[in-house]
């Protein structure tokens, strides 16, 4: 049957929910999303509904997905982020040379608007039980650029924790700091590879002001009104309805050049899991790079975390 292909709207956060969850009955990522998840992410102020999403609808029941993310700088380079989904029954040549056309398209169109003439890359991720989309992107000349791994620890039998070194405070966060922590999110991540700055409207929409963050286990590392290091946690309810399980994420995490290896990272770190765990939560993730500049895979290992499984970036220049 031919599909129909339009831009998504918010309405359709429902039927993109149930696209989702039939996909993850195929490729166990792991991931569950909410209409309410969906909709709160289609409605960020870096998404623009109208000319860079893509829904392939069967009748009246969505099908296929496509997203293109324009990011905040361009220095050197401006890295497109792509989301796609395709329900299992529709996984075809003809729709994956429709998704890879639309994405080359329209991350051009999407690009030019917000830095004309500079150099960019289309990023998409895939889990590594999404062979299909992995698949479809290597035959359209996208390169394998990167790994990135879900940790977990689990919370009932927390190994001891790492201290914070002497004359550290973990300092419980608080709204007044956002924009501190948001600065020191953009200094600490700057050498990340595929990472850019945050702007402030797209910070507070997707972290500090979604409704999943936690600020109760959220905490900093403080010089006067200056963040030196952070852990900023959420908790999704979608995740815990699907599977039962109560998980702190620990979403972002990072230390200023001028602290690094004196134990501050996983000391921070252990302080959270340590209350998260009085809050009754199971278990604790987060993912990192497994290349991280700051080697922070040692980091998340003393504090107890294991490697469960793998993310894959795709990269096309």
């Amino acid at each position: 049957m031919d599909l129909t292909w339009r831009p998504l709207t918010l309405d359709d956060a429902p039927a993109l929910a149930r696209l989702y969850a039939a996909a993850e009955e195929a490729d166990r990522t792991g991931d569950h999303f909410s209409a309410e998840d969906l909709r709160d992410e289609l409605a960020a102020p870096n998404v623009d509904l109208a000319r860079a999403t893509v829904g392939a609808w069967d009748g009246d029941r969505l099908v296929g997905y496509g997203l293109i993310l324009r990011r905040a700088t361009a220095d050197p380079v401006h890295m497109l982020r792509l989301q796609s989904v395709v329900h299992p029954e529709h996984r075809t040549d003809a729709v994956g040379t429709h998704l890879v056309e639309w994405f080359a398209r329209t991350s051009r169109d999407v690009h030019e608007r917000a830095f004309p003439g500079a150099p960019y890359e289309l990023h998409h991720d895939s889990h590594q039980n999404e062979h299909w989309i992995a698949d479809v992107l290597t035959r359209a000349g996208y390169t394998h650029g990167r790994t990135m791994v879900n940790m977990r620890v689990g919370l009932a039998d927390l190994p001891p924790q790492p201290p914070l070194p002497d004359g550290f405070e973990a300092v419980p966060f608080d709204f007044e700091h956002d924009l501190a922590a948001l600065e020191a999110r953009n200094d600490t991540f700057a050498d990340h590879w595929g990472s850019t700055s945050y702007e402030p409207d797209v910070w507070r929409h997707l972290v500090t002001g979604s409704k999943d963050f936690r600020p109760d286990l959220s905490f900093l590392i403080l010089d006067d009104d200056k963040v030196l290091a952070f852990v900023l946690s959420h908790h999704y309810a979608s995740e815990f309805e699907a599977t039962g399980i109560r998980e702190h994420y620990a979403t972002w995490v990072g230390t200023r050049a001028a602290l690094r290896g004196r134990g501050v990272a996983s000391g921070l770190l252990g302080h959270t899991l340590k209350a998260a765990k009085d809050a009754g939560f199971d278990r604790s993730a987060l993912n990192v790079d497994v290349d991280n500049a700051h080697r922070a895979l040692g980091v998340y290992e003393r504090c107890g975390y294991r490697v469960e499984d793998e993310w894959h970036v795709y990269v096309l220049s």
